[in-house]
Protein backbone atom coordinates (compact mmCIF):
# COMPACT_ATOMS: atom_id res chain seq x y z
CA UNK A 1 0.00 0.00 0.00
CA UNK A 2 1.11 3.53 -0.76
CA UNK A 3 0.19 6.68 1.16
CA UNK A 4 0.35 10.15 -0.36
CA UNK A 5 0.04 13.36 1.64
CA UNK A 6 -0.25 16.77 -0.03
CA UNK A 7 0.67 20.04 1.59
CA UNK A 8 1.40 23.63 0.66
CA UNK A 9 -1.97 24.84 -0.49
CA UNK A 10 -3.40 28.18 0.51
CA UNK A 11 -4.72 31.55 -0.60
CA UNK A 12 -2.67 33.62 -3.02
CA UNK A 13 -3.30 36.64 -5.23
CA UNK A 14 -3.35 36.34 -8.99
CA UNK A 15 0.18 36.43 -10.34
CA UNK A 16 1.59 34.88 -7.19
CA UNK A 17 3.26 31.54 -6.57
CA UNK A 18 2.80 28.45 -4.43
CA UNK A 19 4.73 25.22 -4.06
CA UNK A 20 2.82 22.05 -3.32
CA UNK A 21 4.44 18.95 -1.88
CA UNK A 22 3.41 15.32 -2.15
CA UNK A 23 5.08 13.05 0.40
CA UNK A 24 4.92 9.37 -0.51
CA UNK A 25 5.37 6.47 1.90
CA UNK A 26 4.66 2.79 2.16
CA UNK A 27 6.53 1.30 -0.79
CA UNK A 28 9.50 2.05 -2.99
CA UNK A 29 9.01 5.57 -4.23
CA UNK A 30 10.89 5.03 -7.48
CA UNK A 31 8.35 2.35 -8.48
CA UNK A 32 5.70 4.98 -9.21
CA UNK A 33 4.94 7.68 -11.69
CA UNK A 34 3.46 10.62 -9.79
CA UNK A 35 0.86 13.02 -11.11
CA UNK A 36 -1.07 16.06 -9.97
CA UNK A 37 -4.75 16.44 -10.73
CA UNK A 38 -7.11 19.20 -9.68
CA UNK A 39 -10.82 19.63 -9.18
CA UNK A 40 -12.49 23.02 -9.27
CA UNK A 41 -15.89 23.61 -7.65
CA UNK A 42 -18.66 22.05 -9.73
CA UNK A 43 -16.24 20.46 -12.20
CA UNK A 44 -14.66 17.08 -12.76
CA UNK A 45 -11.12 16.22 -11.82
CA UNK A 46 -8.58 17.16 -14.49
CA UNK A 47 -4.99 16.22 -15.19
CA UNK A 48 -2.36 18.88 -14.42
CA UNK A 49 1.06 17.26 -14.74
CA UNK A 50 2.98 14.02 -14.22
CA UNK A 51 6.56 12.87 -13.78
CA UNK A 52 7.95 9.45 -14.60
CA UNK A 53 9.38 7.16 -11.97
CA UNK A 54 13.05 6.90 -12.92
CA UNK A 55 13.87 9.22 -15.82
CA UNK A 56 11.81 12.19 -14.57
CA UNK A 57 10.16 12.67 -17.93
CA UNK A 58 7.38 15.21 -17.48
CA UNK A 59 4.12 16.06 -19.17
CA UNK A 60 1.82 19.03 -18.61
CA UNK A 61 -1.69 20.09 -19.42
CA UNK A 62 -1.73 22.96 -21.92
CA UNK A 63 -3.43 25.20 -19.37
CA UNK A 64 -0.41 25.12 -17.03
CA UNK A 65 2.48 24.68 -19.46
CA UNK A 66 5.14 27.31 -18.87
CA UNK A 67 3.74 28.25 -15.46
CA UNK A 68 3.90 25.02 -13.43
CA UNK A 69 6.90 22.76 -12.86
CA UNK A 70 6.91 19.26 -11.40
CA UNK A 71 10.03 17.76 -9.88
CA UNK A 72 10.73 14.70 -7.78
CA UNK A 73 13.27 14.17 -5.04
CA UNK A 74 13.78 10.42 -4.79
CA UNK A 75 15.97 10.84 -1.69
CA UNK A 76 13.07 12.50 0.14
CA UNK A 77 10.26 10.45 -1.43
CA UNK A 78 8.60 13.71 -2.35
CA UNK A 79 7.24 15.34 -5.49
CA UNK A 80 6.90 19.10 -5.74
CA UNK A 81 4.64 21.23 -7.87
CA UNK A 82 5.92 24.77 -8.30
CA UNK A 83 3.08 26.99 -9.48
CA UNK A 84 3.92 30.44 -10.79
CA UNK A 85 1.84 33.19 -12.41
CA UNK A 86 -1.26 31.79 -10.77
CA UNK A 87 -4.66 32.69 -12.16
CA UNK A 88 -8.12 32.62 -10.56
CA UNK A 89 -8.99 29.68 -12.82
CA UNK A 90 -6.25 27.66 -11.08
CA UNK A 91 -8.44 27.62 -7.97
CA UNK A 92 -9.13 23.98 -7.11
CA UNK A 93 -8.38 21.13 -4.78
CA UNK A 94 -5.08 19.65 -5.92
CA UNK A 95 -4.47 15.92 -5.59
CA UNK A 96 -1.34 13.90 -6.10
CA UNK A 97 -1.61 10.33 -7.32
CA UNK A 98 0.66 7.35 -7.99
CA UNK A 99 0.63 4.89 -10.88
CA UNK A 100 2.59 1.69 -11.49
CA UNK A 101 1.75 1.31 -15.16
CA UNK A 102 2.81 3.53 -18.07
CA UNK A 103 3.18 7.28 -17.58
CA UNK A 104 -0.30 8.56 -18.32
CA UNK A 105 -2.66 11.50 -18.06
CA UNK A 106 -5.67 9.23 -17.46
CA UNK A 107 -7.15 9.46 -13.98
CA UNK A 108 -8.26 5.83 -13.85
CA UNK A 109 -4.70 4.60 -14.37
CA UNK A 110 -3.65 6.03 -10.99
CA UNK A 111 -4.07 3.53 -8.17
CA UNK A 112 -3.29 5.65 -5.11
CA UNK A 113 -4.45 9.14 -4.17
CA UNK A 114 -3.84 11.73 -1.51
CA UNK A 115 -6.56 13.63 0.32
CA UNK A 116 -6.01 16.88 -1.57
CA UNK A 117 -4.95 20.40 -0.71
CA UNK A 118 -6.93 23.55 -1.46
CA UNK A 119 -5.46 26.25 -3.67
CA UNK A 120 -7.39 29.50 -3.94
CA UNK A 121 -6.28 32.30 -6.25
CA UNK A 122 -7.95 35.66 -5.74
CA UNK A 123 -8.32 38.21 -8.51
Amino acid sequence: QVQLVESGGGLVQAGGSLRLSCAVSGRTFSTYHIAWFRQAPGKGREFVTAISRRTSITTYADSVKGRFTIVRDNAKNTVYLQMNSLKPEDTAVYYCAAAEGPLTTREYEYNFWGQGTQVTVSS
